[in-house]
C-alpha cells in the first residue's frame, strides 16, 4: 500500500499519536496508584486530558479493590487499535492473538520505561537540586517510592550514597529481557 517512505511516516504518526495518550493514561493510572498530589498542574493537566474518555468508560467499567479497571482496559483498546492499523498500513494479516500479545508487551514496556525515566529524574534532581522540593519532584518521589523503598531497605546507604536506584534500574532492565521480550516474541510468532 503506498511507497515504504508514506507507510514509515504513517507507522510514525499512529505510533506517535497512540503512544502520547497511552502514557497520558498510564501516568494518570500510576498516579492514581501510588495517591500522589492531584492538586498540583502536571497532575490537573492529566487529568482534563484523560478525563473525556475515562468519565464514561468508568460507568461501564467499575475499578477493583482500589485499581482504576477502566484505565488499564483503555489503555489496551488502545495498544490494539494501534496494531491492527499498524499491521494493516503494512499489508499484514493482524490476528487477534498476535495483536493482544504485542498490545500487552507495549504496555509492559511502557510501565518499566517510565519507572525508568522517572527514577533518572529524580537522581539526578537530587544530585542537581538537592532538597528542593517542587511539584515535580513530590510526583516524582511519591511514584518512585514503591519500587525504590523496598530497594532501600535491601540495600542501604552506603557512607550517605543511596545505592537503591542503581539496584532498581538493574532489576527494571532484567524485566524488559525476561518478561517483556518474550510476550513480544509470542505475539510476532503468533502474526505469522
Amino acid at each position: 500500500m503506498g511507497t515504504p517512505y508514506v507507510s514509515d511516516a504513517g507507522e510514525f504518526l499512529i505510533q506517535t499519536a497512540f503512544g502520547l495518550y497511552v502514557l497520558a493514561v498510564m501516568l494518570r493510572f500510576l498516579l492514581q496508584w501510588v495517591r500522589a498530589d492531584f492538586y498540583n498542574p502536571v497532575s490537573q493537566f492529566l487529568v482534563k486530558v484523560t478525563s473525556p474518555v475515562l468519565r464514561p468508560l468508568r460507568r461501564v467499567i467499575p475499578g477493583y479493590a482500589g485499581i482504576d479497571l477502566a484505565s488499564i482496559m483503555l489503555m489496551l483498546g488502545l495498544k490494539l487499535v494501534e496494531w491492527w492499523l499498524i499491521l494493516w498500513l503494512k499489508g499484514l494479516a493482524p490476528t487477534a492473538g498476535g495483536v493482544f500479545f504485542l498490545a500487552v508487551a507495549d504496555l509492559l514496556s511502557l510501565l518499566v520505561n517510565v519507572f525508568l525515566v522517572a527514577i533518572l529524574i529524580q537522581v539526578i534532581l537530587s544530585w542537581v537540586n538537592p532538597g528542593v522540593h517542587n511539584t515535580v519532584s513530590s510526583l516524582l518521589w511519591r511514584l518512585n517510592e514503591p519500587l525504590l523503598g523496598p530497594a532501600r531497605r535491601l540495600l542501604p546507604p552506603i557512607s550517605g550514597l543511596d545505592l537503591s536506584p542503581i539496584l532498581v534500574l538493574v532489576l527494571l532492565q532484567l524485566l524488559k529481557y525476561l518478561l517483556v521480550a518474550p510476550v513480544r516474541d509470542l505475539g510476532g510468532s503468533l502474526l505469522q
